[in-house]
């Protein structure tokens, strides 16, 4: 993995690690949104709101723009497939290492259900 992946999935990763940028997250898979709407269900004032959505943009997760004075964010899909691949890599990686760990338990202490039909 490149150190320019690394760099983005900790970024990526840092920014997910908080429960309100999550929630903003969650609300603009949804679809696009200005960060009034981002606000409201978080119970929070809106500059901390910014600062989440300056996190999320600097992970590269969000983007926005601003329209006269509306600011509307939306997901970037590019860097949550990135995150997507690195989860499916290493989840097929541990089942695999899980299913062989099962396998060596079973021969190691076998059950006397395993063939009947009960």
């Amino acid at each position: 993995m490149s150190t320019t992946t690394t760099e983005d999935l900790d970024r990526a990763f840092h920014a997910l690690a908080d429960p309100s940028r999550r929630a903003i997250v969650v609300r603009l898979a949804e679809g696009p949104a200005s960060v009034s709407e981002l606000a409201a269900p978080l119970q929070l004032k809106l500059p901390s709101v910014m600062q989440h959505l300056d996190v999320l943009q600097r992970s590269g997760l969000v983007r926005s723009e601003k329209v006269g004075r509306v600011r509307t964010c939306r997901l970037e899909p590019a860097r949550l497939r990135t995150v997507e691949e690195w989860v499916v890599h290493h989840r097929r990686t541990w089942e695999r290492r899980l299913d062989l760990l099962g396998d060596v338990l079973d021969r190691a202490f076998p059950t006397d259900d395993e063939g009947s039909s009960t």
